[in-house]
């Protein structure tokens, strides 16, 4: 879990800011979004593939415009 030290002459906010951030590079918030809902299996297989089709069709459009 991250954990942002601050002292007395640090600014809440600076601080604020640096503690969003790491939460953000550990992935925290994606994670629980993902775990709010049960999904089957079946759907999360359905997904991953439509994610490597997506990555890969701009792998080629990339690849095309040069």
């Amino acid at each position: 879990m991250p954990g942002v030290y601050f002292d007395d002459n640090d600014n809440f906010d600076i601080s604020l800011r640096r503690f969003k951030k790491q939460v953000e590079k550990a992935g925290i918030l994606s994670e629980l979004k993902k775990r709010q809902h049960y999904e089957k299996p079946s759907v999360q297989k359905k997904k991953k593939k439509a994610a490597a089709k997506k990555r890969l069709a701009k792998k080629m459009r990339k690849i095309r415009s040069m």
